[in-house]
């Protein structure tokens, strides 16, 4: 008998180094992901970078019957910063803020987490129900609660026989159309981040014994927390720039909306009543480094508790 005789086994060859992309494909894509990002681009550019270029030059700038228009550094902002009327605008919105943010953040999560329990066509047609403020223009929601409000022809203000646009009610007032007009769209949020939690952690809460408070509370609230995060960032910027609905209600009672009643407000009365566009961009200019130090130092407080 013959011997079959086995060759051994070739060795692997040895990987070689990766092959180099060609420097025009790289060039190519590169190229090809700048042609989509360019109408972005030119958007930004066009309608937000230039118009605060301009708007952050016109606020170095004064003009007087005098010396006509000249420039004048940090004078306008020097102004601002000692303008009483400034102050009493950032000090109302940042109370409204403290009061309103909490209220609206708390009725949009507790809709969302009873949406997200239960499954029945209703909830869908709540959902929608929930949603539908937020797709009225602020503008004509504002002046439908401006009727609603109104003492002599509107529903509340004549059954109820109260003036929600005087000086002790008007705040409240404002707060609920702000409430109303935005709490569907944070509800949204909110229900979206509980859609995407793993439904097996509320089967093994069940299990253990958990009622439906406490898989809410304990459970659904904290794995959803950067979502809420968010939805109250968003108020909060917001909420410093308030400025829509009581311009739209101040010719209802100009005695408690005043020309001043919110920085945003004061701004544009500076501006469009009384041609003063440097003064009204310096006024802009601090009211967004307010906003910019509010949202930071709630972002760093939030992520301080988040570490603990």
């Amino acid at each position: 008998m013959t011997e079959v005789q086995t060759k051994p086994a070739a060795a692997p060859a040895a990987a070689g180094p990766p092959a180099r992309r060609s420097p025009v494909k790289n060039a190519r894509e590169a190229a090809t992901g700048w042609l989509f990002v360019l109408p972005f681009v030119v958007l930004l550019v066009a309608f937000l970078l230039l118009p605060m270029a301009y708007a952050f030059k016109l606020s170095l700038y004064r003009s007087t019957l005098i010396e006509g228009e000249h420039f004048a550094l940090f004078e306008n902002y020097t102004q601002a910063f000692k303008d009483p009327l400034v102050r009493e605008g950032v000090l109302r919105v940042i109370v409204f803020g403290l009061i309103q943010t909490p209220v609206m953040i708390g009725l949009a999560l507790l809709a969302a987490l009873l949406i997200d329990h239960a499954t029945s066509r209703f909830a869908r047609v709540f959902r929608l129900a929930a949603f539908v403020p937020y797709a009225v223009p602020v503008v004509i929601g504002t002046l439908m609660w401006g009727f609603l409000y109104s003492k002599d022809t509107g529903p509340l203000g004549s059954v109820l026989h109260i003036d929600f646009l005087s000086s002790s009610w008007v705040l409240a007032s404002l707060g609920n159309v702000v409430t109303w007009q935005w709490a569907g769209y944070n509800m949204i949020v909110l229900y979206a981040a509980l859609q995407g939690l793993p439904r097996e952690v509320y089967e093994s809460a069940r299990i253990d014994g958990a009622g439906p408070a406490q898989i809410a509370w304990r459970i659904k609230t904290p794995m959803i927390s950067s979502a809420i995060v968010l939805a109250t960032l968003f108020t909060i910027l917001g909420t410093l720039q308030f400025f829509t609905e009581p311009l739209i209600l101040q010719p209802l009672n100009p005695g408690s909306i005043t020309q001043h009643y919110t920085p945003n407000v004061y701004a544009f009365n500076q501006a469009f009543s009384f041609q003063q566009y440097n003064y009204s961009a310096a006024i802009s200019f601090l009211l967004g480094a307010v906003v910019f130090v509010g949202s930071y130092l709630f972002l760093f407080a939030t992520r301080k508790r988040s570490a603990l």
